[in-house]
């Protein structure tokens, strides 16, 4: 499914999967309605509000230019970064960055939503916690602008990172001895781990000081943070 376009025109009365689509991303741009699927009155009201702000004509109608209009963020998000002699790290971060400007977050429940569906190709709902796609994403986005092959692969699922990670010479574990931080660079991923085999949580390292690291990563919404090293791995880029 394309999240950037709408098959067709919609409008009050109607129902489906499109029209919560609609309804995901006025909710999204401050202007909140209930996301059922179903076109009604309050739809319609907040479709004529977002569009008197946008500069639209006012219709109260999900029409393609409207539509366009509400996936802006999403649009700017996904834009190609030139690669301009950046390193794959480097442009990993950048990629990172532009997407947390646009602020990405559920909406409609617990891993709903098309930033959700953005990052799990197409899956959304509350088994699809969404932190490994967010990251693998961000390196796709930049191995593909550099032209070179993904270190470990487009991966959903925090324990398949680790494990492939692992196989191919790329996981540095704290579990044992504290991490050699020389080796640790911007664009690497860091893992927040359970067990030697079990990881929860993932993101994008974009510094690495004496005690702790910042991150940009997804959860219930992209954000930045300041982490310690307790407990985590990182793979390497």
């Amino acid at each position: 499914m394309n999240e950037l376009e709408l098959d067709r025109v919609y409008r009050r009365g109607e129902r489906g999967h499109d029209v919560r689509r609609i309804q995901e991303w006025l909710s999204l741009q401050g202007f909140a309605v209930a996301i059922d699927g179903d076109f009604g009155a309050a739809t319609e009201a907040a479709l004529k509000r977002f569009q008197a702000k946008a500069g639209l004509t006012v219709t109260g109608v999900g029409d393609a230019v409207t539509f366009d209009r509400l996936v802006a963020p999403l649009k700017a998000a996904v834009a190609p970064i030139p690669a301009q002699g950046r390193s794959l790290g480097s442009l990993v971060v950048a990629y990172a960055v532009q997407h947390l400007r646009q602020h990405p977050r559920d909406i409609g429940g617990e891993n709903r939503g098309p930033w959700v569906r953005l990052y799990m190709d197409g899956h959304d709902g509350g088994t699809w916690a969404w932190s490994a796609g967010f990251a693998t994403f961000c390196l796709q986005h930049a191995a593909r602008a550099l032209g070179v092959p993904m270190p470990v692969g487009r991966l959903l699922s925090c324990d398949t990172l680790g494990a492939v990670a692992r196989d191919k010479g790329r996981l540095v574990s704290t579990l044992t001895a504290p991490p050699d931080r020389t080796r640790i660079c911007p664009g690497s991923l860091f893992l927040r781990r359970r067990t030697a085999t079990d990881w929860s949580h993932t993101g994008v390292v974009t510094e690495v000081d004496e005690e702790t690291f910042q991150t940009i990563e997804g959860n219930d919404e992209v954000c930045a943070r300041t982490r310690g090293f307790e407990s985590m791995d990182f793979v390497l880029l």
